[in-house]
């Protein structure tokens, strides 16, 4: 018996109305596999989206692929219970509006800088907090994090920075170089 309105893909093996609660058994899931996501990430930004289309959740998804980041949007009382696995005590009332979770995986500023990008341009997404080294921050600490360089970015500078001394070593030895045979030419265009 087919019910009418929209589905979505539920568990494994069944579909079911997106308007249908869920059992205690998927809330469970969900929480942990937030937790999981929770305890593998080096950093986490909380973000309240409102007019978050489709479009912009496949763009940022595509996005954060690229960068080592997972995105997840669930009801605030499975990520405070999520947290609080994970030895964080939040109160859902400190979450406001509908909460996008980014994870970073493989750095610590990846998903402060992806989600500044993302609510740049746009209204009605706003960055809330997130965690950073095991420990909750603020938005101004989030935003603080998104505008540092990236870890590529400092690894150019150090490059930079060792190799200057290094090059104008090599230009004083190519300068003294030269000079001997600028003389050298001299002496024999004399004789």
């Amino acid at each position: 018996m087919r019910i009418a309105g929209s589905f979505i893909k539920g568990r494994k093996d069944r579909i079911q109305p997106h308007f249908m609660p869920k059992t205690r058994a998927q809330k469970e899931e969900i929480i942990a596999q937030l937790a999981d996501q929770f305890s593998r990430a080096k950093a986490a930004v909380f973000t309240s989206v409102s007019g978050y289309t489709m479009e912009d959740a496949n763009a940022l998804r595509e996005k954060g692929r690229e960068k080592g980041i997972e995105l997840a949007v669930a009801k605030k009382t499975l990520l405070v219970r999520a947290l609080e696995k994970n030895g964080f005590s939040v109160k859902k009332d400190g979450l406001d509006g509908s909460v996008l979770t980014t994870f970073g995986l493989q750095d610590e500023m990846s998903a402060a800088k992806l989600m500044a990008d993302f609510a740049k341009n746009r209204e009605g997404i706003t960055l809330i907090g997130g965690i950073l080294e095991g420990r909750m921050v603020d938005a101004a600490s989030v935003k603080q994090l998104a505008s540092l360089p990236s870890r590529e970015e400092l690894l150019a500078k150090l490059v930079g920075s060792l190799n200057a001394p290094v090059s104008g070593f090599v230009n004083v030895l190519a300068g003294n170089l030269r000079s001997l045979l600028y003389a050298l030419n001299a002496i024999k265009d004399t004789k």
